[in-house]
């Protein structure tokens, strides 16, 4: 199918867009004819992004200020958003509940859920306004079910999920459509699968995986262009899980042999 007019004329943000599934998005939506603007906090990458239908500014979305001077310079250049992407998240270090402590709650807080808050109240009056829109939240199946590992986490990418569903209810007559992304078991550089499979153990995805390998980023990226574009025209209040088939595969479990928790079984 031929997508590259299917954003043709929108402008889309994408939080976290420097590497990654955000990386795969933002080029995915310039592909289909998006003018595409990212924020990421990491210099570096922005630096190296090359501004072909794609601009990028070092943006801190945890902090309300950086947002907010953000928003207020996309609006003004572009009068208008069509598409907004809220990718950023990060696991920061597993860590047991009963192990942790306040300060590691407020910092998966700021970078899992208070950004999307953030980002998502900065530019929802202009959706508003024009009556027209798409919000995508990027958050993970450890949001769709038990996340032993860190339940702290697994509670903020739920409370996203939600979120998602709840916005979708409040804004469906405004003309914006909400939808979520819950990925899993995709290469990154925050989640290595590729470098962490054990030598001589790869043909074993097909028993971790219902698909039978790692997602890549562009396996997020497909999905969240027919949630940009019209051809998702009739769905809103979705959180749909993009694992390979992780979620219906059941999830995590308790390895004797490992003494942790792994969401991928052992040689049989």
């Amino acid at each position: 199918m031929d997508t590259q007019q299917l954003l043709s004329g929108k402008v889309a943000c994408v939080t976290g867009g420097g590497a990654g599934i955000g990386a795969a998005i933002a080029q995915r939506f310039a592909d289909a004819g998006a003018i595409v603007e990212i924020a990421e906090v990491d210099a570096e990458r922005v630096a190296a992004i090359a501004p072909d239908r794609i601009n990028a500014d070092v943006v801190d979305v945890r902090e309300q200020t950086e947002v907010a001077a953000w928003a207020s310079r996309v609006l003004t250049a572009h009068g208008k958003v069509d598409v907004l992407v809220n990718n950023v998240g990060d696991y920061l270090e597993a860590i047991p509940f009963r192990l942790s402590e306040p300060a590691h709650w407020d910092a998966l807080h700021a970078v899992n859920l208070r950004h999307v808050l953030l980002v998502t109240r900065a530019f929802v009056d202009a959706m508003v306004d024009a009556e027209n829109g798409s919000i995508i939240n990027v958050h993970s199946v450890e949001g769709m079910r038990g996340y032993p590992p860190d339940p702290v986490y697994g509670a903020y990418k739920a409370a996203v999920a939600h979120f998602t569903t709840c916005l979708a209810g409040e804004l469906g007559r405004k003309g914006i459509r909400v939808n979520g992304i819950a990925p899993d078991l995709t290469q990154t550089p925050q989640v290595d699968y590729a470098g962490t499979t054990p030598a001589g153990a790869e043909h074993l995805w097909e028993a971790w995986a219902p698909v039978g390998r790692i997602g890549e980023p562009q396996d997020q990226a497909d999905v969240a262009l027919f949630l940009a574009s019209d051809l998702s025209r009739f769905v809103t209040g979705l959180n749909i899980p993009v694992d390979g088939g992780t979620h219906a595969y059941g999830g995590w479990f308790w390895s004797p042999t490992l003494r942790r928790f792994t969401n991928r079984p052992p040689a049989l």
